[in-house]
């Protein structure tokens, strides 16, 4: 018996089958997404919106972050807007949040780490809802980790990412309860000698008591919320006089009574592990620290006067370290030259300046643009003052014998590509620079001198033959700081009649120049943050047959001279042009130098 065939037409369907399974339309509708809310906004045009969703689709799947990813490359619309766009998406309200705003029992519902790293920030209580200032309103994860964590219902809205930054920031920093009146006061009620040696132990036995700790505490807290570099406790006569240095410019802070000093001295030493009964001898010591919520590295040093012990910390922060190259202050030329010299291969590129002119941060930020994964590279400093994840350091310990020449030759012997010198300082770890110059390595270096030109007479001084200074010096920056008009009380002043021809003789236009009138942000100085001013000589062909010749200071000056090089004054003079600073501040770090330029506007200061 024959199988029985059946032929089926194309219309023909088997019963029940069709309810099982039948093949999808493709959807002709896509979820609203950020796209379309900047479209609404008139922020982006029908064809822009196309490329956009094209682009985006090669990336991977259609989302918001492909969409905003191809938007931000594309640069046609402000990240702002496309918070706000995002706001509209999620139906929140767009908004600037700021420290006044927060509620601090709101901010305190979650830890900073967590607020910080999810940029998730309580802003207020209402009733029992928890409002929470965002910039990533689609992180459902980071929301429900909220309501967890806070046991409160969350109502969003949205806003910058640096909003929360800033907030955190200026709430932690100011998160100081201390009433510094009270701790004087209790403080001063305890006497204290210090005439006889074995009086160490009632030192040690008051700085531990809570008044002494939480002044020291206040004066390191209050430091660094006020942006100083240091701080000075110094024992007067009839007081102790403490001060901070703000902007490389020093201001007194407070008096507190003489027969205070020695407990805050002593309490400093305790958390710096230093010798406490020791009070004849300068002694060094560090303390790591967390203020407001940032790791600080404090530098302490002790030394002995007629009145007593003097303290001076320096406060040491990665995060004023560590900037990018075009925070420099340098002019678009000057920074294309830079970056030229910090790729070359080899040679010695140097850094002069004095003390605190910031010549540690220009070669930190040359160095933070290296490839550290296909490089070698390495430095040798005294002291370490900032941990750098992308290089090896070497801490130099005269003590032990491991001086600059000793950890030079050493560290020839470990395959480095770049070599970063913290100073040099003889003429044997000069000597060692050069050669590792001419043996195919980049070494970056500072010296102490007051301009670039005279840095090539301090190499010859300290015994480095001229022949090798020219075969291995590829080029000299001289740099200088200086501080910036404070935006808060900027203006415009009139410059007096009798100087406004000096002035304009320097190219400056005295109708446009800008002052600080002084107000509580800048400490009433007129003045907030700072900038460097460039000196940048290179050396070409011209300079090394010189350098070989005759390198003396003169000769080397009037060279630079004749090949228009731009000294620290000419920069310090755009910088006042464009609005920055002042000439007095440029004055104040250039007189020395360009004094005979300086004398034209000695009228000006006053």
């Amino acid at each position: 018996m024959g199988a029985a065939v059946c032929s089926l037409d194309s219309d023909y369907t088997i019963p029940g089958l069709s309810e099982l399974y039948f093949p999808e339309e493709p959807d002709q509708h896509h979820s609203r997404d950020i796209v379309d809310i900047l479209s609404e906004m008139g922020k982006i045009s029908e064809e822009q919106a196309e490329r956009i969703r094209t682009d985006s689709a090669r990336i991977g799947p259609a989302t918001s972050s492909t969409a905003e990813a191809v938007i931000l490359r594309m640069g046609i619309v402000s990240s702002e807007d496309i918070l706000r766009a995002k706001a509209g998406l999620y139906d929140c309200e767009f908004k600037h949040i700021t420290t006044q705003g927060v509620q601090k029992e709101a901010f305190e519902k979650l830890s900073v780490d967590f607020v910080r790293n999810n940029k998730v920030l309580p802003v207020a209580i209402e009733g029992q809802i928890l409002v929470v200032a965002t910039s990533e309103p689609g992180n459902l994860f980071v929301i429900e980790e909220v309501k967890k964590q806070t046991q409160m219902e969350v109502r969003l809205v949205v806003c910058r990412p640096e909003d929360i930054d800033a907030v955190c920031d200026s709430l932690t920093k100011t998160d100081v309860d201390y009433n510094v009146d009270d701790i004087i006061s209790d403080m001063t009620e305890v006497e204290v000698v210090q005439e006889h040696e074995d009086e160490f132990q009632d030192l040690e036995k008051m700085a531990g008591q809570s008044p002494v700790i939480k002044f020291v505490n206040y004066l390191i807290s209050n430091a660094t919320r006020d942006g100083a570099s240091d701080i000075h406790i110094e024992p007067k006569p009839k007081y102790s006089r403490i001060r901070y240095r703000i902007d490389g410019v020093l201001f007194e802070t407070m008096q507190p009574p003489l027969q205070m000093h020695p407990a805050i001295v002593s309490r400093i030493k305790i958390m710096s592990n230093l010798d406490i009964s020791e009070r004849r001898l300068p002694q060094d010591g560090k303390i790591s620290a967390v203020v407001g919520g940032r790791n600080v590295d404090l530098r302490v040093s002790v030394l002995p006067t007629n009145n007593g012990e003097k303290v001076v910390i320096r406060i040491l922060e990665n995060s004023s370290i560590m900037r990018g190259l075009d925070q420099l202050g340098m002019e678009e030329g000057a920074m294309e030259k830079f970056k030229e010299q910090v790729n070359l291969p080899h040679g010695i590129f140097l850094v002069t300046g004095p003390t605190g002119s910031g010549k540690s941060t220009t070669l930190y930020c040359a160095l933070s643009q290296m490839d550290g994964n296909s490089l070698n590279i390495s430095t040798v400093e005294d002291p370490v003052e900032y941990k750098l994840d992308f290089c090896n350091q070497v801490q130099i310990s005269e003590k032990i014998g491991l001086t600059f020449a000793m950890a030079l030759r050493s560290l020839l012997r470990q395959d480095p590509d770049i070599i970063m010198i913290g100073e040099i300082r003889d003429g044997e770890t000069a000597r060692i620079a050069v050669q590792a110059a001419l043996t195919g390595h980049l070494v970056l270096s500072t010296l102490h001198t007051n301009d670039a030109p005279s840095t090539i007479t301090r190499l010859v001084d300290i015994g480095v033959e001229p022949y090798l200074i020219s075969a291995s010096l590829n080029a000299i920056i001289a740099q200088r700081l200086v501080r910036k008009i404070c935006p808060n009380c900027k203006e415009v002043y009139q410059v007096p009649d009798e100087v406004k021809n000096r002035f304009e003789a320097a190219g400056v236009d005295a109708g446009e120049l800008y002052h600080g009138a002084g107000c509580d942000k800048c400490h009433k100085s007129g003045y907030s943050g700072r900038l460097g001013i460039y000196e940048m000589l290179i050396i070409d062909d011209i300079f090394r047959e010189l350098i070989t010749k005759d390198p003396s200071g003169s000769n080397m000056r009037r060279l630079f001279h004749e090949k228009k090089g731009v000294t620290l004054f000419d920069d310090g003079i755009v910088k006042v042009k464009k609005g920055l600073t002042t000439i007095e501040e440029v004055l104040r770090v250039t007189e020395v130098y360009g004094k005979e330029k300086s004398e034209i506007f000695v009228d000006a200061k006053s």
